[in-house]
């Protein structure tokens, strides 16, 4: 059993292992044991801290939640340096995913977070779309954009257009032979996104230079 000096750390060491196993397999696919192996605690550790295996579930939920909020409040700081720009920087997707560790299981959780009918993942949804909303107000405001007609219609669309990058991730590498979220796949993606977001489909991405 791994020594463990105090309940916080405790917590945290199951908790990040539960995220990390719920992303590969669905929660439903792991066991309490499970997560207690990966985690080097005992099973009744586990039930000390969270209850059930549902509860320890929710404590995940919370923390993908709250680590996408403060990825997307840094992203949409006014004045941060990497203020999120569709038109600029491609998926908003992409943008979160550059906030995080190469091997976050977060994107992996969120997929699943994404489709799955629980409050969180309805949270979560509301979110990405009031983020949506500001950023098309924004970019409108700045002459960079327009709302449309139907100004939450397409904040949706465009919402719809990042979250599909992560939803389809291992379809898109299967036919485009790269991980889209690969820092050559990005690069790749990103080009084509800022050419139809800023001149519509008939528009040509730019050509890199030569090195």
């Amino acid at each position: 059993m791994r020594s463990v000096r105090d309940d916080r750390t405790a917590r945290a060491v199951i908790r990040d292992e539960a995220l990390r196993l719920f992303a590969a397999r669905g929660p439903d696919g792991v066991s309490v044991r499970q997560i207690a192996a990966a985690a080097g605690v005992s099973p009744a550790l586990v039930v000390h801290h969270f209850g059930s295996k549902e509860g320890l579930r929710e404590v995940v939920d919370q923390h993908v939640l709250d680590t996408f909020d403060q990825a997307l409040a840094e992203m949409t700081r006014p004045g941060a340096p990497g203020l999120y720009d569709p038109a600029a920087t491609g998926s908003l997707a992409e943008a979160v995913l550059r906030h995080l560790p190469p091997d976050s299981p977060l994107p992996g959780y969120l997929r699943r977070l994404l489709l799955d009918d629980s409050e969180a993942g309805r949270t979560l949804f509301r979110r990405l779309f009031t983020v949506s909303q500001g950023v098309l107000s924004t970019l409108s405001q700045a002459g960079l954009a327009s709302e449309g007609n139907d100004p939450a219609v397409r904040a949706a669309f465009l919402m719809a257009n990042d979250l599909a990058v992560l939803l389809l991730r291992d379809r898109l590498t299967e036919v485009l032979g790269v991980d889209p979220f690969s820092p050559d796949g990005m690069r790749r993606w990103a080009s084509e996104v800022i050419a139809v977001y800023g001149s519509g489909l008939l528009a040509a991405a730019p050509r890199e230079e030569e090195p």
